[in-house]
């Protein structure tokens, strides 16, 4: 995966202007736009200031290093993707009657709340961004959504999907992925089709895996299986090997992990090693990325996970294009294909963009209410957001590993894939 330095701040509008041009004004951190004074020197400085592009300046804190550098950097390139076609191609963003270039500021939160609180602070006193995008992680979002509220600064997000984050009656923050909760609906509602009849739920004690495992637990049961047990593990968990030997002891037909994709990872092995096989293995991040299938090989087969998005959905938008030609694009742009976490990512920042230009202001309360009212489909899937900032218009997929490629088997009018159930044991493959 491509990297970048711990701090950078990604500009494309210098192709745009002359060499000599000044830095171009920038907006105070309430979100209106100021018009920049021409300096006292007379006609040559107006001149100047009339050809500098106008732009609208957007901050986010993005893991670069720590524990979600893998999935930060994901989003990062989702970010810069979105900022460069917006920029190069799409022309800027059209505010009433003109056009604005974006300029994205970004730095390493280094996967840590406190960095994350202290540069979301940064961005909005010292760089004046005028709105920002989110971080990876519930966890993380947390504690940069409670800066961007306390300065009434809108943030949009789509990598913070606990369901708590949208509880606590903030009003400049809105996410374009499907909740936690609903993570695990369409996986287990195809696995009890199939006929798995019991499952055990074992989640990293933080809050998106805990709210994935809340909703695990209701859907199961909704389906008709019986939750045999549900068990936290630490944030840190390095041995998941006495956890999957107590599951395997209780011998349930599905097991569940709700985590991120380091602890996902150990989670397979371990099973692996004490051969605790049950009929179906989900897992709620790693298993729809490709670098998830590198490093398991065989050991990921059959693995099923929930997706936010995938390349083969029939999702399309005005912008962008369908969800393949999206694939297509960040392919070319960083040779590699896009995780879901890339694709909502860009989605983060197109709701912005969309927002922005329902609302023909950069005036914080009528962006906010553009959010509001915005219902669209995109190449992401639709986005519609409810009073608390949550998009509920949009289904969660589930996808599972077969001979090596991540297909789509529910829900059904999504799948290209029939699911495989049960799964073939480890020692016979």
């Amino acid at each position: 995966m491509r990297r970048y330095p711990l701090l950078f701040t990604v500009l494309l509008i210098a192709a745009l202007v002359l060499v000599a041009c000044p830095a171009p004004a920038t907006a105070p951190a309430t979100g209106g736009q100021e018009a920049a004074q021409p300096a006292a020197g007379g006609q040559e400085a107006a001149q100047a200031q009339e050809e500098m592009p106008k732009v609208i300046r957007i901050g986010a804190a993005v893991s670069e290093t720590g524990r979600y550098a893998r999935e930060g950097g994901d989003t990062r390139q989702g970010y810069i993707l979105w900022m460069e076609w917006v920029n190069n191609e799409y022309g800027g963003i059209k505010v009433g009657d003109e056009r604005y270039q974006v300029e994205l500021i970004l730095y390493d939160d280094e996967s840590n709340p406190d960095t994350v609180t202290r540069l979301t602070e940064k961005l909005i006193t010292e760089d004046k961004v005028q709105f920002l995008l989110g971080p990876y992680s519930s966890g993380l979002t947390k504690a940069a959504s409670a800066i961007s509220e306390k300065y009434q600064i809108i943030m949009v997000e789509g990598n913070g999907a606990s369901d708590s984050l949208f509880e606590r009656g903030f009003q400049y923050l809105f996410a374009v992925l499907t909740p936690a909760s609903r993570y695990t609906q369409s996986g287990l509602k195809a696995l009890a089709d199939a006929g798995a009849r019991s499952a055990v739920i074992a989640y990293k004690d933080s809050p998106f895996p805990k709210s994935v495992a809340q909703g695990a637990e209701q859907w199961a049961q909704e389906y008709g299986m019986e939750v045999l047990a549900v068990e936290s593990y630490p944030a840190d968990i390095n041995d998941a090997t006495a956890l999957m030997a107590k599951f395997k002891e209780l011998d349930p037909d599905v097991f569940v992990g709700a985590g991120h994709f380091v602890d996902g990872v150990l989670l397979a092995r371990n099973a692996e090693e004490v051969d605790f096989t049950p009929k179906a293995f989900m897992l709620t991040v790693g298993p729809s990325n490709p670098e998830f299938v590198e490093e398991l090989g065989k050991t990921s087969e059959q693995i099923i996970g929930p997706t936010q998005w995938e390349r083969n959905m029939a999702w399309e938008g005005p912008y962008l294009g369908t969800a393949e030609e999206y694939a297509q694009r960040y392919e070319k742009r960083w040779g590699e294909p896009p995780t879901y976490q890339a694709a909502e990512s860009t989605a983060t920042a197109l709701a912005l963009q969309i927002a922005i230009e329902m609302a023909g202001t950069l005036e914080t309360d009528a962006v906010r209410q553009a959010l509001l009212d915005m219902d669209v489909v995109t190449f992401y899937g639709p986005i519609n957001f409810d009073e608390t900032g949550k998009n509920l218009a949009k289904p969660m997929g589930a996808i599972q590993i077969q001979d090596g490629q991540i297909l789509v088997i529910a829900p059904e009018e999504a799948a290209v894939a029939d699911l495989v159930y049960p799964m073939t044991p480890w020692k016979e493959r």
